[in-house]
This record gives structure tokens, sequence and C-alpha cells, in this order.
């Protein structure tokens, strides 16, 4: 199926490309379409294609022996992932599809072709791999310093935020396996979080009632 250039237009790592150079390198994407639950890259296995949402929200997660789950990203349309692994190694985590989704995909080899022969591609691979060494030590301050309201906090302002755009509806599992907690802690801190009149929950929605409350309980400076 033909990819939309607009839309590989507007991604990072194509940035500045146009005419013939945009065309070519569109011609290397392929679609794919996937369902809620769908794994769309394993833990370990050799990465062969970079991977861009285009509908839908997916999660990038890594699972321990027993089974808990870490959640380290998640994907919104523009974004993309297995952008470490796919430049040489295996996956460093699993991916899947949190509800219907579909994606652009382009394979390793085709990704390396196009950006020896447009370096406009490597300059913006180069800044593309910077922001994902900030993201992961953003998650390393978060874990190290914030406490569970601070980081859930967090996660309600970045995932829910004015209700626009495309959001994940996440479960208190999910939010947990976010921020490396159980549950049930994820609960109470929604109780915190209501008592101090941040938010206010409606038959199971949460809605943000005071956004500076709960920038000042996520440790974010205005």
């Amino acid at each position: 199926m033909a990819v939309n250039q607009d839309s590989i237009k507007n991604l990072p790592y194509f940035s500045g490309l146009e005419g013939p150079a945009l065309d070519a390198v569109s011609r290397h994407f392929f679609e794919k379409k996937a369902v809620r639950g769908d794994i769309l890259v394993f833990e370990g296995a050799p990465a062969e294609v970079l991977y861009f949402v285009v509908i839908g929200v997916v999660k990038v997660f890594k699972t321990s022996a027993d089974g808990k789950e870490q959640i380290l990203r998640i994907i919104r349309p523009g974004d993309s992932f297995n952008d470490v692994p796919v430049l040489g190694g295996v996956n460093l985590a699993s991916a899947a599809a949190m509800g219907d989704t579909v994606l652009n995909g382009i394979k390793k080899k085709e990704l390396e072709a196009v950006s020896k022969e447009y370096p406009q591609i490597a300059l913006n691979i180069i800044n593309v791999l910077s922001q994902r060494v900030q993201e992961m030590v953003e998650l390393v301050e978060d874990l190290s310093f914030r406490n569970v309201s601070g980081r859930v906090a967090k996660i309600l302002l970045e995932h829910i935020g004015d209700g626009g755009g495309e959001n994940p509806r996440l479960t208190q599992q999910e939010m947990a396996a976010m921020i490396g907690t159980a549950r049930e802690m994820v609960g109470r801190s929604f109780r915190t979080l209501e008592e101090e009149g941040a938010i206010r929950i409606e038959r199971n929605r949460i809605v943000i009632t005071d956004k500076s409350a709960l920038k000042r309980i996520a440790g974010i400076i205005e």
C-alpha cells in the first residue's frame, strides 16, 4: 500500500527532504496495521525495521524474568520506535499496540542506504538519537528523584493534558508499569491528587481540575 509522503516529510528523520529525494525515500516505506495487544517488536530479536506511528498508540516495554513489565515510552503519531537497535544490534525492548494502530516502516538495510545517499538523513538520525538519550535520562530522574504521587502527576500531565491529540487510555496497571511501582500505589496517588484538588475522578475518568497544582506535585517548574 502506498505511503503518504506528507507523513514522511514531517518525521524528524526526514526533515528537510523535498522533491525527488522525498519521492525516492518514500518508495522504501511499507504500511503495517495492528490491534491492541499485537506485539510489533520482540525484545532480544534482531532489529530489522524502524517504525513510525501514523495512527494509534504504541508502548515500548521491557519484561523481567518473573513477568514484571516496565514501560519505557509511549509512542504517538509522528514519533518512532526501535531507533537505536535498528542501527546495529538486537531489539532492546518489546513494543505493542495499545489500540487500533497504523505504522509506517522502513527496513534497516534501506535506512542505511538512504542515509548514505542523502547526508541530511544522517544528520537527522544524530538529532533523534540525542533526543532518545535525553528521554532515558529523564526516565532515570523520574524513578530516582520523584515520589510515586509526583510520577503519577507527571504521567497525567503528559498523557491526558488538555484532552487533545491521540492519548492512550492508560489503566492503573499500565501507569504502574511506567513508573516502577504497584497498581495499588497508583490508586492511592489518585486519591492524594484528588484531595489536593488537582484532579477529579468521574466514573473511572480522570479530569485535571488544577493544572498548576498537578505541575507542583510533579515537581515541574513553570
